[in-house]
């Protein structure tokens, strides 16, 4: 196999990796909230309080991020974003370099003239 293509065969297995473990998430997310509410109320573990909702809550804002974390923030920040991103670094370092080496040229032509 060669190296592109492994590497997109390694970025295909790790989306698909993310994904599977949101959706285990979610699965897992959904049977525990059912507990929690037979817990709180048909167990009576402090049902006047009812905090199986303040659980519910905190757990599906973390299942929120970890939704918008694989399947939105991963869409627009990808490997193809890093490399663009990696490319315009390198071109404005080059850019920087060369600018500083003019500036010293000019620097050492303007001292040997004097």
């Amino acid at each position: 196999m060669e190296p592109n293509q492994q590497e997109l065969y390694e970025y295909a297995r790790k989306r698909v990796k993310q994904k599977k473990r949101v959706y285990f998430h979610f699965i897992l997310f959904f049977v525990c909230s059912f507990f929690f509410y037979i817990i709180n109320k048909w167990l009576d573990v402090d049902p006047q309080d009812d905090w199986y909702l303040w659980a519910i809550t905190a757990w599906a804002f973390l299942f929120i991020m970890h939704f918008i974390k694989v399947f939105v923030t991963e869409s627009f920040i990808n490997k193809k974003w890093e490399q663009d991103q990696i490319t315009k670094l390198v071109a404005r370092q080059e850019r920087r370099i060369e600018q500083l080496e003019k500036k010293l040229e000019n620097d050492n032509n303007t001292t040997s003239t004097l």
